[in-house]
């Protein structure tokens, strides 16, 4: 990302044209150093050994991404985002008992973006880990140009939303997946399987206001009903002792930047 010079700044010689009326002669020319762009600074979770190599030298081939820490078993990335404050952190999604977990490493360390990858995610999971404060959510399939576009428009506050085909092409919120921090918090409960009263009650809405997020998430999600909705992974509810974790269903397609990361989600 450099323009020669000296290591860390850029020289440049402004002409000024500025003239001293009672001497009539011109000024010397102002001499401005400029520093270079930083490198974006990035921190990365533990993977299994094979992805994590491949997914280390990829950030590696990028001059302007440096790794601050990698190999980070889960439990410990707040404390090492606190050490370090990268600019980006990726995330093993398998590592999370709840998705709730990047929300709230989200409002903790406002100043880190969080990219989460996945084995196969869901187009609900992703929807709702954008909704938690992740600036992006990537398959493991996602190709290397992607994940490094990722990288760089999540560090400038950019969040990075799957591109989907429409539900409904032409239909009201056609193309708009991303859910609200209300409706992000109502998601959890309706795959949980809880009523609507039950729901209001919880969040302290009327019943009503439940009725419309829930139709505002089907339609965002693609689904007709709370049953479609148990297909993915309730990570918000705490598994039962011995039962066996559903694999996540669609693959996420290419990706498509967003502007207008809320300030409700940092």
């Amino acid at each position: 990302m450099g323009i020669g010079g000296a290591p860390g700044e850029v020289g440049l010689t402004l002409s000024l044209d500025a003239v001293d009326e009672s001497r009539h002669t011109p000024s010397p020319p102002c001499h401005s150093v400029l520093p270079q762009h930083a490198p974006t600074t990035v921190l990365l979770a533990r993977f299994d050994d094979l992805f994590a190599r491949g997914l280390r030298a990829l950030i590696d081939s990028d001059p302007s991404l440096v790794v601050l820490a990698a190999d980070v078993e889960h439990r410990r990335i707040g404390i090492v985002v606190q050490t370090h404050g990268p600019d980006v952190a990726i995330l093993n999604v398998e590592a999370l008992s709840r998705f709730a977990e990047v929300r709230d490493l989200s409002s903790r360390h406002p100043a880190t973006r969080f990219v989460l990858l996945a084995e196969n995610p869901s187009m609900a999971e992703c929807a709702q880990l954008l909704a938690f404060g992740a600036s992006a959510c990537l398959g493991r399939r996602t190709q290397s140009r992607d994940v490094l576009s990722a990288i760089h428009l999540a560090s400038r506050g950019l969040q990075i939303t799957p591109r989907i085909a429409p539900i409904q092409a032409g239909g009201p919120g056609a193309g708009d997946y991303r859910l609200t921090p209300r409706e992000a918090e109502v998601l959890p409960l309706l795959q949980q399987g809880h009523s609507n009263a039950q729901i209001a009650l919880e969040l302290h809405v009327g019943v009503e206001t439940v009725r419309t997020h829930a139709r505002n998430i089907y339609r965002k999600l693609g689904v007709s009903s709370r049953r479609e909705l148990s297909a993915p992974r309730a990570r918000d509810q705490a598994p039962e002792p011995g039962s066996a974790q559903r694999a996540p269903g669609r693959r996420t397609s290419a990706l498509h930047a967003r502007r207008g990361h809320g300030a409700g989600h940092r």
